[in-house]
């Protein structure tokens, strides 16, 4: 999440390039570069500290707040695997217990990366940064989100889900075996979202969410998904961050959820972070930082826990406060407000997300 700070006026170039992103081309997998001073960072989430991931974050934890900028540490390389260029179909699979209001935040988040008609900062001038990043015949990221289909898989599988199981919960889900989603290889990308009283394997103590794709000897299909909980109970301080906050940081206060409900919020923030993964690396041979393609590094992963200008050492960086105290960095659908992390420009070398200030 956190990062280096570069100079007192990349904000403005970020400010600037944040309202030309969309004719920024990649040509041959390389983005073009701005001159930046380079400075290592980490990412950011406090995980617990039995956790083997707590090590590798603790130095940020206790880094300067001065995170900001851009790194030549970080090499995104292209891999000549596809990018999602088509219309984007999401099909959601609802596990467990679903209030229609908690639906309907997620859902709001989702169709908001259409909508450019909004008050900056929004959800779809935030996706412009995903939209960078093209396949190897030029064609960009799509920036046309729909929900194609809904399935409410309720605890087909039980209350303990693995990363294996995931695939049977998609297997059933598809209209095929009963369920209500089409198979959709060209375009199609499937959330699975559990409830909060659904458990996961590994969950809180090293994942919040995570993508991949389906094994045709278990689903039938090749098909991009990804797997979002709801850590409203289990664990808000780690998959719920700034919403919650872990008792090692006994001087930092929560913020306020945007939409009054920190486990939904909490997600809104994962989703994001898995749905631009997906679309930039969705069979895990497109974008990525490092040489193994099973630990990859991808374009939200460098900026885990970083909200605005300024983020670092446990600090989410400049945001804005609606009326009620509520902390958000972006605007969406029906009044709806977001707080989501910001993601990986490969023009900029650097996290960017439309709330960049100087």
């Amino acid at each position: 999440m956190p990062m280096p700070s570069s100079s007192s006026s990349l904000p403005m170039i970020l400010a600037l390039l944040s309202l030309l992103a969309p004719s920024y081309i990649l040509v041959d997998g390389r983005g073009l570069a701005l001159a930046t001073t380079p400075r290592a960072f980490s990412p950011f989430r406090p995980w617990p500290k039995d956790s083997a991931k707590y090590s590798a974050t603790a130095a940020a934890l206790e880094s300067s707040k001065a995170f900001e900028g851009s790194s030549d540490y970080v090499h995104m390389k292209y891999h000549m695997g596809p990018v999602l260029s088509p219309k984007m179909h999401v099909y959601i699979v609802w596990y467990g217990a679903w209030d229609a209001s908690d639906k309907a935040i997620i859902k709001d988040f989702l169709l908001s990366i259409s909508t450019h008609k909004l008050e900056a900062p929004s959800v779809a001038k935030w996706w412009r940064t995903v939209r960078l990043y093209t396949d190897q015949t030029g064609h960009n990221i799509t920036d046309s989100v729909i929900i194609g289909a809904e399935h409410d898989a309720h605890y087909s599988h039980g209350h303990s889900l693995t990363r294996m199981s995931v695939q049977q919960v998609l297997k059933s889900a598809l209209a095929e075996n009963n369920g209500s989603l089409p198979v959709n290889s060209h375009g199609g990308l499937y959330l699975l979202l559990s409830s909060e009283d659904v458990l996961m394997q590994e969950f809180c103590r090293a994942v919040c969410g995570f993508h991949y794709f389906t094994f045709p000897s278990i689903v039938g299909y090749t098909l991009p998904y990804a797997w979002v909980g709801n850590s409203g109970k289990q664990c808000p301080e780690v998959c719920a961050y700034p919403f919650a906050i872990p008792s090692y940081m006994p001087h930092t206060q929560p913020m306020k959820p945007p939409n009054a409900n920190r486990g939904v919020d909490g997600m809104i923030s994962v989703i994001g972070h898995e749905l631009a993964e997906m679309s930039s690396n969705p069979l895990i041979n497109a974008w990525y930082a490092g040489t193994d393609p099973t630990a990859p590094t991808e374009i939200a992963d460098l900026c885990e826990g970083m909200y605005g200008t300024g983020a670092g050492g446990g600090y989410t960086g400049s945001v804005l406060t609606d009326d009620k105290g509520a902390s958000y960095n972006l605007n969406g659908i029906h009044g709806r407000k977001y707080l989501v992390q910001w993601v990986w420009s490969p023009v900029l070398s650097a996290c960017f997300g439309p709330n960049a200030q100087d």
